[in-house]
């Protein structure tokens, strides 16, 4: 198969009036063999340019690309033994999926008999043998998404690239398509680099998630370490549904204890402003040594809405905060809280916790418990997590 090194990749398109775009900043990455990579982000982050890029699709302006060991920057991308699946699939409307399926292998000169020899292979993994006679437009979306699929496994290149394929499906559809993803993987053990803008996505198919923004990584690592452990603010907001929940203060030492207390100066709600202060929360001394140099400075402090609980007592250590509002969503609920001069979200069962399934409940004070085992904390002036 393949392994995939980018070293200080760039690429610098012109824009208007000559005005230079730099689509993709300074990326270096080792894509490992028969890994499943996913190059996430939001729309225009540069990692389409990048999956171009490393197709040869798009020249680089800096930067080398190598695979399997070999500078390829100036290898036409026909020569690459790189196959690419796009957004819009871009089937052959004339041709029956077999066909589509066939195109590249005869532009190959491969045989009659290998050719139909992969095609039924990769068919009976896709499930598409029924199917193979028909015309895209006689094929349901998934069917279609499969044959794109299909007519670049067939190839067995190097390395395989997905440029959004799911994106056009609904959510069943795209859920069915990600398992089918997964065994091609395990089936073919292709290196394959998928690129989403969708978290689901990224984080069901990733072994490894590389994160860009405005052309440049902002963490490199597997799914569970991006969403325990972010390492700024950009990827704890991008990663979680609802993200994760973040609290500006500043870090106070009393008595050799540390003390995170909430900001009072944000626009309180008027309906919380006047029923709740300011709540002041005692950092664990297993965590205070790495927090030392923030004594007295501002600090903001992380954590997802299913690491708060709602306590049935007032004990020490509880935040106090006021239901606003309900999302009732099956198994479980959202219950959106202000403290009056934050708001944010907690995730709860609406099997284990009565205030979850009462909609008239609304404005309530609650008791909160915080999981500081799993709180992280951010740096405000560069966003970056204190580690």
């Amino acid at each position: 198969m393949a392994r995939v090194v980018l070293e200080r990749l760039t690429k610098v398109f012109c824009g208007p009036k000559g005005r230079p775009i730099r689509a993709v900043r300074d990326l270096s990455l080792a894509v490992e063999d028969k890994e499943l990579l996913v190059l996430a982000g939001p729309s225009g982050c540069g990692k389409t340019t990048t999956l171009r890029l490393i197709a040869g699709l798009e020249h680089p302006t800096s930067g080398t690309i190598s695979i399997d060991g070999k500078a390829v920057n100036d290898v036409p991308a026909k020569d690459r033994d790189v196959a690419m699946v796009f957004q819009n699939l871009a089937l052959y409307p004339h041709m029956t999926a077999c066909e589509n399926m066939a195109f590249g292998l005869r532009a190959r000169k491969h045989s009659k008999a290998e050719i139909s020899g992969r095609i039924e292979e990769v068919a009976a993994t896709l499930d598409l043998t029924d199917s193979l006679d028909r015309s895209p437009a006689e094929l349901s979306g998934g069917q279609r998404q499969r044959v794109a699929l299909g007519r670049a496994v067939v190839l067995r290149p190097k390395l395989l690239l997905l440029d959004e394929p799911l994106s056009n499906l609904d959510a069943p559809l795209r859920a069915r398509m990600r398992l089918e993803l997964l065994r091609l993987h395990a089936r073919f053990g292709t290196t394959m680099i998928y690129v989403t803008h969708d978290q689901i996505d990224a984080m069901t198919l990733g072994q490894r998630i590389a994160l860009l923004k405005s052309g440049e990584w902002q963490q490199i690592a597997g799914p569970l370490a991006l969403y325990r452990q972010p390492a700024n603010l950009f990827v704890a907001g991008f990663f979680g549904s609802p993200p994760m929940n973040l609290f500006h203060g500043k870090l106070m030492r009393k008595d050799d204890v540390l003390f995170f207390e909430e900001n009072s100066d944000t626009k309180a709600k008027p309906s919380a402003e006047a029923r709740l202060a300011p709540f002041l929360l005692q950092i664990p001394t297993t965590i205070a040594s790495r927090l030392s140099a923030f004594v007295g400075r501002s600090l903001i402090i992380g954590i997802r809405p299913e690491d708060i609980l709602i306590s049935s007592s007032t004990t020490k250590g509880t935040v106090k905060a006021i239901l606003e509002r309900t999302e009732m969503l099956g198994p479980e609920s959202h219950l959106h809280l202000t403290t009056g001069a934050h708001d944010f979200v907690i995730r709860c069962s609406n099997a284990e916790d009565s205030v979850a399934g009462d909609r008239h409940q609304m404005q309530r004070e609650l008791h909160l418990l915080l999981n500081l085992d799993r709180m992280r904390f951010f740096d405000p002036v560069n966003g970056a997590a204190i580690s």
